[in-house]
């Protein structure tokens, strides 16, 4: 199979040769294989980003939060039942919580404590499975901390600790003692948020502390597929009426995953302008190409190849430059997303900077999921600019006349 002749001189163009040109060329694809892999790195970042937070908060939260009006649900049996018969729904589980402050010695620390059920609680959270030391038990007056918290309060297991309610300090007509509880176990998570500012107590301790004799604060619903939780809500809507309010994992969250989904597509377009500049690049190189084969274009022209064919070699460079600077630019991406991890110690190291700092974001690695749809976007973008790229210097070849070409010095 036979070349396009206008193929065939694209090439040729384009091989290596010993001057300016060849190494504006190079300079020109190394610009669009960075700006590639800087694309590709930064939406697999964000991706991961978006991927992880949602895996640890649906994983340490339930997807659906029921609460009824007046902020205890009166007869928390009544509605586990009805919530048990609803298909999808994979767990339901009573729960008590507030803010709490947490004494030992002169350390102190306010998480929020929660009250559970350990019967139920396996059904709706990951905590009870991700115990790093101890066991998941919160009888007799115990509780479940999380890593960070116990290295905050430089405790362990088996330490006792002092819990005081926030009645404790606004009740103005009586005293109300503070709880000494035993620690029986510390959680990991992997999501600095919940790692240091949740404990896990029993329901008995919790209604005691926060002054609940009956009934719970909510009533968390675990689903089959979380992506269901809208319309699973409005159906537990239906089923117990008014007074009653499920709140998904979205509405709960939606701050933190449209700041996600708006800081991903900034980046996109800001980043997006390192592979145009790359298309300018090549526009560049491809201008000096013309004033490089003027006397060759003039040639070619008076031997009756046309103003087609003149344009089609210049759109080709582009075309051909654009696939080898995806195709290195993917492979690059790919090499930095799978050190990532150590190029993240490697420059914290050397620079004595914290660029992961986990009060921040929350996690002790960096995240990243590499999408085909990312990957094409960004592949058929960079392959668009760069096709483009060649479009003024292919009018600029084609409107020369051959005479004037030829006498070109």
């Amino acid at each position: 199979m036979k070349l396009p002749f206008s193929l065939f001189l694209a090439f040729k163009y384009l091989k290596p040769k010993r001057s300016f040109i060849s190494a504006v060329t190079v300079i020109s694809m190394l610009g669009v294989t960075i700006g590639v892999a800087v694309l590709i790195v930064v939406l697999s970042v964000m991706t991961g980003f978006d991927e992880v937070w949602r895996d640890k908060i649906l994983g340490f939260n339930a997807h659906i939060s029921l609460v009824q009006q007046g902020g205890i649900v009166r007869n928390p049996a009544y509605v586990l039942e009805k919530m048990a018969q609803i298909e999808g729904v994979k767990g339901v589980a009573p729960s008590l919580e507030g803010l709490v402050l947490i004494q030992v010695d002169e350390r102190v620390h306010t998480p929020i404590l929660r009250g559970v059920d350990p019967e139920y609680e396996d059904s709706v959270s990951q905590v009870p499975s991700h115990i790093i030391a101890g066991e998941f038990s919160v009888e007799d007056d115990q509780i479940v901390v999380g890593r960070d918290l116990a290295n905050r309060l430089d405790i362990w297991v088996g330490d006792k600790l002092t819990v005081y309610s926030p009645q404790s300090f606004i009740a103005e007509d009586e005293i109300r003692l503070p709880e000494e509880l035993t620690v029986s176990g510390i959680f990991h998570v992997g999501m600095y948020e919940y790692d240091v500012g949740f404990a896990f107590t029993s329901l008995e301790t919790a209604r005691s502390l926060y002054d609940v004799e009956q009934g719970v604060h909510s009533i968390q619903v675990m689903l089959d597929d979380p992506m269901m939780a809208a319309p699973v809500a409005a159906q537990i809507h239906g089923i117990l009426g008014r007074g009653y309010f499920p709140r998904t994992w979205m509405e709960m969250h939606s701050q933190i995953f449209a700041a996600l989904h708006v800081e991903k597509n900034m980046m996109f377009f800001l980043l997006a302008f390192v592979a145009l500049v790359a298309a300018f690049s090549i526009t560049n190189t491809l201008i000096t190409l013309t004033v490089q084969k003027t006397r060759e274009i003039g040639l070619l022209k008076s031997l009756g190849f046309g103003n087609g064919g003149i344009t089609g070699v210049f759109f080709w460079m582009g075309l051909i430059q654009g696939v080898v600077g995806n195709a290195l630019g993917v492979g690059l991406a790919m090499l930095v997303l799978k050190y990532r991890n150590e190029l993240l110690v490697f420059m914290s190291r050397e620079f004595n900077l914290e660029l992961l700092p986990p009060e921040l974001y929350q996690l002790s690695k960096l995240p990243a999921h590499t999408t085909g749809t990312d990957v094409a976007i960004v592949c058929t973008l960079v392959l668009f600019f760069c096709t483009i790229a060649g479009f003024v210097p292919a009018m600029r070849a084609a409107k020369m006349e051959p005479v004037d070409a030829l006498r070109y010095e």
